[in-house]
């Protein structure tokens, strides 16, 4: 008898509005035929955001990358940059791509951040910033990270590609330090299909950030800046408008997959999975497991692989460190982060989407918890 082949889950899958919603949305551009350049979208979208994030102002970006590099660019950063390797590698490249130097410091292993207690041993004469990441919808030590930076000078631009709506003590997590960048990718909490922004109370900024991102182009006969073709387009734009309005459910959706997880895997002996933090409301957007093999007794890849042989697909999430990337060889291993290595090597984020069913969930952890 033919076995019928297991439903398939991958580690992430876009949440989507209505088809019909999106084409009616849409349809006004055919008439106008303003597809780019800051256009009504553009413009709606962004206030919408500093609404929904409680934020001063949201300059908004074609990716999250672009975002950074031009944030970095306009902050005037240069020599060292303080920040994680335990992130995408879009942050490390960023930093190296506007010419300057990432000084990795490690991370604590209660929510896989920066570990702010080790941030001044690695500031010198040529540290000009300090990048940290917020993981998982885990945010930083904001409050130590803004105590140090101001005591030695340094501006704070935080990577919040994971952090889409999260608040602390009720404020919007795009408000602390100088800037903070977010990604609106497919996979992303909230998304415009691809996409970013930038958040920050500084309005010089916001003007520089402006124009650059149009190639520094000032009005029609100047360009006094350097730029790359950064700038969100009217599609993304109104996707973007579409998902903001269905995003409490969507959460309410993510929370209920957080949970039924929780109520699995929260004390089994071997697998660490991160506790919700204290005075922050978060925003669910993916679900970590750090796996201790010699007290589960099966390794991180272990479980990767019989979850595949399941169709299910998990991520080893982040892996490799940024700092040991081929790319960088030769130039940051050395780095002292062994808590970040250490988690790097064992971390698994488990397959995370609002429309991931319950019983969903219950497959998964049956075949992590039929390892033991």
């Amino acid at each position: 008898m033919e076995m019928k082949e297991e439903k398939r889950i991958l580690v992430a899958r876009s949440s989507l509005p209505p088809f019909e919603e999106y084409v009616e949305k849409i349809r006004p551009l055919w008439d106008s035929v303003w597809l780019t350049n800051m256009g009504e979208n553009h413009e709606a979208l962004s206030r919408e955001l500093a609404e929904y994030l409680k934020v001063p102002y949201v300059s908004l970006f074609t990716n999250g990358h672009l975002a950074l590099e031009l944030c970095i660019q306009g902050l005037g950063l240069s020599g060292e940059v303080i920040t994680t390797p335990f992130t995408f590698a879009s942050t490390t490249q960023a930093i190296v791509r506007c010419g300057l130097t990432p000084v990795f410091a490690d991370i604590n292993p209660k929510d896989y951040t920066i570990d702010a207690d080790r941030i001044e041993d690695l500031i010198t004469e040529k540290t000009s910033a300090i990048i940290p990441v917020h993981v998982y919808g885990n945010i930083c030590d904001v409050e130590k990270i803004d105590a140090i930076a101001k005591k030695h000078g340094l501006k704070v631009i935080y990577d919040a590609a994971h952090a889409f709506g999260v608040t602390y003590k009720g404020k919007g997590i795009g408000n602390f330090g100088d800037a903070s960048m977010f990604s609106f990718h497919a996979t992303k909490v909230f998304h415009t299909i691809e996409g970013g922004a930038i958040t920050t109370g500084n309005e010089e900024l916001v003007s520089l950030l402006y124009k650059t991102r149009d190639f520094g182009i000032r009005d029609e006969e100047t360009v006094d800046s350097i730029g790359p073709n950064a700038k969100m387009n009217e599609f993304q734009a109104v996707m973007g408008r579409c998902n903001l309005l269905h995003l409490p459910e969507e959460l309410k959706k993510r929370e209920a997959v957080v949970e039924r997880y929780r109520m699995h895997l929260s004390n089994v002996a071997g697998l660490a999975v991160s506790e919700p933090q204290e005075d922050v409301t978060p925003n669910f957007a993916y679900f970590p497991i750090v796996v201790d093999e010699t007290v589960f007794g099966h390794t991180r890849d272990e479980i990767k692989d019989a979850l595949e042989a399941h169709n299910i697909f998990a991520r080893k999430y982040f892996y490799p460190l940024t700092n040991r990337m081929e790319c960088y060889e030769g130039r940051f291993a050395d780095a002292d982060v062994p808590v970040a290595a250490r988690t790097a090597d064992r971390v698994l984020t488990l397959p995370m989407s609002a429309s991931l069913e319950q019983e969903d969930v219950d497959r998964i952890c049956s075949v992590i918890l039929s390892l033991r």
